[in-house]
């Protein structure tokens, strides 16, 4: 009866049938016809995969918002997002397909994989569920967890939001340590569901680590750092890293290429004029994969980043999308992987643990490394960068981070509203008073959840895009 129950949840909650309709080739749904309660924790997992995948590469958010509120794009037409004001309708949607078609599947495939006996499954839906909830909190501030799933257990559809300080982020590193624990080769993974690691649950292993890593370094909780070095259970290479590598063609191809590319809009992007300059001054080979030349590869013109923010952008130069750089080939192909997380990144949040004191080791080595990492993913061979350590190399630590995160919107924009690097102008004609560092919370939550919403503006700070997070 339990497995009907959660076969229930899943078909109502999860939006299964438009997942299925646009990821037919990614998965395989085995079920025997004459069973049909038998549901396997494996039916869930590559829908919560692509749902994250498509949310953190959704250019209408991650890009016109994470990437362009960083600087690493900007917009030739269209461009009030980079006013700082984002689209709404994203903003839901982010919110409501983490919860609904990440976190609540996840969940599901947690119990129905304790039902089975299968801890590696376990572990992973919970190296899901961490994520998801990062993403969430790091987005908005505090926002509902321990009653978050509790709408078809308790009847309680309108949950009360947690503290992420207190509470949000010391559960999800409880999370990644229970994951840890289960993933421990008891149980299997469908290959062909798992559309990161593909049946591998050390690979999985090594991305709750790493990940657990990534949390503690945003949060200040530095003791447990040291213990995941010990441990030697991180991303060791390009190969280890969480990544979703999508396929040839819609509907499964990349966002960025279907809505660009098949779409007809990739004149619409282009680079930020401090990701250009920065590059451009330091010779970075990278910037001929992040840009196309001004006027197209070949032309000999260049790369020209536009400024963020001119409202008025049709009187500009940079109306024309003749006259700056479009975002590299390499970025718009189809088959271009969504970043869960790097190695490049680990490797530079290594390097500042190690400049801290927090890790043993030499910081120079793993910022070299998180370079070298991010150029070989770009098919480059790495610059030569003299690292100055103390206070200079810190420094030199975020801003590269800042140039490996290209086109990864999200974590882009935490590391930098975490570190301040490099500093950024506001955009020239800015809605608000500066760069945001959250998003407001949906107007649903306004409207249907009143009470609970008003109690965590009263505990946060106003709704506003420029409410700073306690870990900035």
């Amino acid at each position: 009866m339990r497995k009907i129950k959660y076969l229930l949840v899943f078909l109502v909650v999860s939006q299964i049938i438009t997942l299925t309709s646009c990821d037919s080739d990614f998965e395989e749904v085995n079920t025997n016809s004459n069973d049909p309660v038998s549901v396997p924790s494996e039916l869930l997992l590559a829908g919560t995969l692509r749902s994250t995948a498509d949310r953190i590469n959704d250019y209408f958010l991650a890009g016109e918002a994470g990437s362009c509120w960083v600087q690493h794009l900007a917009k030739p037409i269209y461009n009030d997002n980079e006013l700082y004001i984002p689209r709404q309708g994203s903003i839901e949607f982010l919110w409501s397909v983490l919860y609904a078609s990440v976190i609540k599947d996840a969940d599901v495939m947690q119990k129905l994989a304790l039902e089975e006996g299968n801890s590696n499954m376990q572990g992973v839906a919970l190296v899901i569920k961490a994520n998801a909830y990062q993403i969430l909190t790091d987005a908005f501030g505090n926002i509902p967890m321990t009653e978050a799933l509790g709408a078809d257990t308790t009847g309680n559809i309108t949950p009360a939001y947690d503290d992420s300080q207190t509470e949000i982020y010391p559960a999800i590193i409880a999370m990644l340590e229970e994951a840890d624990a289960l993933l421990n080769g008891n149980g299997t993974i469908d290959s062909s569901q798992d559309l990161l690691y593909y049946g591998d649950y050390t690979g999985w292993k090594k991305f709750a680590n790493s990940l657990k890593f990534r949390v503690l370094m945003r949060s200040g909780n530095t003791s447990g750092l040291q213990s995941l070095v010990n441990a030697g259970n991180l991303f060791s290479s390009n190969n280890d890293e969480a990544k979703l590598v999508y396929l040839s063609a819609a509907p499964n191809a990349n966002p960025w290429y279907e809505g660009l590319v098949d779409g007809g809009r990739d004149t619409e992007w282009c680079l930020g004029e401090e990701l250009v300059n920065y590059m451009n001054a330091y010779g970075d080979p990278r910037l001929a994969v992040y840009a196309q030349e001004v006027g197209g590869n070949g032309s000999g013109g260049g790369y020209v980043g536009k400024p963020a923010g001119i409202e008025d952008i049709g009187n500009s130069i940079y109306g024309d999308s003749n006259n700056v750089s479009l975002i590299g080939e390499k970025y718009l192909e189809a088959e271009q992987p969504a970043y869960f997380m790097s190695y490049a990144q680990l490797n530079l949040l290594m390097a500042e643990a190690a400049e801290k004191g927090y890790i043993s080791g030499d910081a120079a080595t793993y910022f070299a490394a998180g370079i070298t990492a991010s150029c070989e993913a770009n098919g480059v061979s790495a610059p030569s960068i003299n690292y100055l350590s103390g206070t200079a190399g810190l420094q030199q630590i975020a801003e590269q981070s800042w140039v490996a995160l290209y086109m990864q919107g999200f974590e882009a924009w935490a590391e930098w509203r975490r570190t301040g690097y490099p500093e950024l102008p506001l955009a020239i004609d800015a809605a608000v008073s500066s760069i945001p560092t959250r998003f407001n919370y949906p107007a649903t939550q306004q409207s249907l959840n009143n009470a609970n919403y008003t109690e965590a503006v009263s505990v946060q700070g106003a709704d506003l895009l420029t409410t700073p997070l306690w870990w900035q």
